[in-house]
């Protein structure tokens, strides 16, 4: 089956413009997001879409394999390399060859592999664990993370020349919270795909709880409002599902969590939702230097939200709804700004 990314909001038809660009390139893609957001799912969309989608897609998690065997993972070993080798073994690079190599959570490779991996993308070939054979690479290479890689390269955990040679293009997955008109659709898609694949019976979700699931910051992404769904299956197959059915973490959200106490944030085509301000506390005063009051709004939205994804800009300008140039443009005027987040 053919991977989707389900979604109508602006960020999305944004990034899936962009997968359709990128696809038809051969270039080294480093894909970013918060956990949960699917990076692996529109990976395996830009290699199906690219020339090289009749060969594998060959996925590896990084984080999941110890520091002692990745290298024999990704490269292969000769009979007799190390312990217990006892037979010849190809690696993930072979399995994938004429391809797509897709290495998720490239953040925790260590630093030992990132230079042969740097090597691999500069020289396109690689030797196998304990052999001398040099072997061409003729794989497309995806890399993704939830990390903040530029932070990690200023802490010496993450080589620079290996951050720029993967991020030739930066694909970027907002977070949910970020297209909350979405949810409506995923949360179709999940009961469909579910009930299709005989996990239980169909399930609507009431407007105060489809409210609510709106309002809620998702932390765990689509990935938990999968779960979620899978969950309403089977305790509410064939009914609806009431606001008082939602899970005490989702309940909590209430008004206090938006600015000016808005009961029901509706949602823009942009995917975030418009909330209110409320300056009535101001407005009872004999007058307001306005201009200074909405710079130093200005500046604390903007800080809050630099602190909130470690300095990046390009996901601190999306999450405030503006262009990353704006933002650039923005800190370059404004006063108090933290040097640290510059």
């Amino acid at each position: 089956m053919a991977a989707t990314f389900i979604g109508g909001s602006d960020p999305i038809r944004q990034l899936l413009s962009l997968v359709e660009r990128v696809a038809r390139t051969d270039s080294t893609l480093l894909i970013t997001g918060e956990s949960g957001t699917g990076k692996e799912r529109i990976a395996r969309m830009i290699h199906e879409k690219s020339p090289r989608g009749r060969h594998p897609f060959v996925p590896v998690n990084c984080g999941a394999i110890p520091e002692g065997l990745i290298e024999s993972e990704l490269f292969g070993h000769e009979k007799g390399a190390f312990t217990g080798a006892v037979n010849q073994r190809s690696g993930r690079f072979e399995l994938a060859e004429g391809g797509t190599l897709f290495l998720d959570e490239i953040g925790e490779l260590p630093l030992s592999l990132q230079v042969k991996l740097l090597r691999v993308l500069q020289e396109k070939i690689y030797e196998r664990v304990g052999g001398s054979q040099p072997r061409k690479a003729n794989v497309r290479i995806l890399a993704a993370t939830h990390r903040n890689l530029e932070q990690m390269v200023r802490e010496d955990l993450f080589r620079e020349d290996l951050f720029y040679r993967l991020s030739v293009i930066p694909v970027d997955i907002p977070p949910l919270r970020l297209r909350v008109t979405d949810i409506s659709l995923l949360l179709e898609f999940f009961v469909a795909r579910w009930v299709e694949e005989g996990r239980g019976e169909p399930v609507r979700f009431s407007p105060e709880a489809l409210n609510r699931l709106c309002r809620y910051e998702w932390p765990g992404n689509i990935r938990e409002l999968e779960n979620l769904v899978e969950r309403f299956l089977v305790l509410k197959g064939g009914e609806t599902v009431e606001l008082s059915d939602l899970p005490e973490k989702i309940l909590g959200v209430d008004s206090a969590t938006v600015p000016g106490g808005a009961e029901s944030p509706v949602p823009d085509t942009s995917g975030r939702p418009k909330r209110s301000l409320d300056l009535a506390d101001l407005l009872d005063g004999e007058s307001i230097d306005m201009p200074a009051y909405f710079l130093r709004l200005e500046r604390t939205m903007i800080e809050k939200a630099l602190v909130r994804f470690s300095g990046n800009k390009t996901r601190a300008a999306a999450f405030l709804g503006i262009n990353r140039t704006t933002l650039i443009e923005k800190l370059k005027r404004l006063e108090g700004i933290s040097p640290d987040l510059l």
